[in-house]
């Protein structure tokens, strides 16, 4: 008996999880499907374009750079002992642009503004705005969901390319000044290893990225439970889960694109 009860537990936790994954693809089915027909609404767009994008500006110029700065001091380290240490910039520069520079950057979304999105949904929800506009014959979708798919979506690449590019120069700043590699060496290892495929595979998975993003925090602030204690722990299993997302979908992006 207490072998056919773990069986239950387990079959009604995979239920469970498979509901809710069934949910969720519903729910990013629907989103995908209104931000492609009319009406659109751009300021509302452009609104959560500024929200997302714009002022997550300086979080990804910090973080870009200390990356930058720290993935050189590393490669550095470790190209020295090869006698490689001239390929310290193709280094950075594939490293920042294929992996971190998007992974990075979406993390750090998801912290900034992925959490923002959640719980502000979810207060419309436990607030009952998000009836009320059912009540009055508009759609929630539209001016709430879509525009920020819209706005993650178009701010994500700018991002990760600030992210790229502020980390590239903080890498060349440690490398040339304080590391003593030539300057010319840094950039021109870079422009002859550095191809169009691998700032494609950076714009793609940046997309993917903006898209997970959205499609969890707003999913997670839609269905959250009532109270503020339903709020907090919507926010933070969006978090949770779009960061897990992201770092999964990244594997199998570079697994594809490799």
């Amino acid at each position: 008996m207490r072998i056919l009860d773990c069986l239950e537990t387990i079959g009604r936790a995979a239920l469970r999880a498979m509901r809710r994954a069934g949910r969720m693809g519903v729910f990013l089915g629907g989103m995908v499907a209104y931000a492609v027909t009319p009406p659109w609404k751009p300021r509302l767009c452009l609104r959560r374009l500024f929200f997302i994008g714009a002022q997550s500006v300086l979080v990804i110029a910090l973080t870009g750079a200390f990356t930058g700065m720290v993935l050189t001091l590393q490669g550095f380290y470790a190209l020295s002992r090869f006698g490689s240490d001239a390929f310290i910039g193709p280094l950075v520069a594939l490293a920042l642009v294929r992996e971190l520079g998007p992974v990075l950057a979406g993390l750090m979304v998801t912290g900034r503004g992925g959490s923002a999105i959640t719980a502000e949904i979810g207060i419309m929800r436990i607030g009952e705005q998000l009836d009320a506009m059912e009540l009055m014959g508009l759609n929630p979708f539209r001016y709430v969901v879509v525009p920020n798919l819209v706005a993650a979506v178009v701010a994500m690449p700018l991002l990760s390319a600030m992210f790229d590019v502020i980390g590239i120069w903080a890498g060349y700043l440690i490398g040339v000044r304080v590391l003593g590699v030539s300057g010319g060496t840094y950039l021109g290892e870079i422009a002859q290893y550095l191809e169009t495929r691998d700032i494609a595979a950076g714009v793609w998975k940046s997309l993917s990225f903006g898209v997970i993003i959205c499609w969890v925090s707003c999913y997670k602030g839609y269905t959250c439970g009532y109270g503020a204690e339903g709020v907090s722990r919507a926010t933070t299993q969006g978090v949770v889960l779009s960061s897990v997302l992201i770092l999964v979908w990244d594997y199998f992006m570079t697994s594809a694109l490799f």
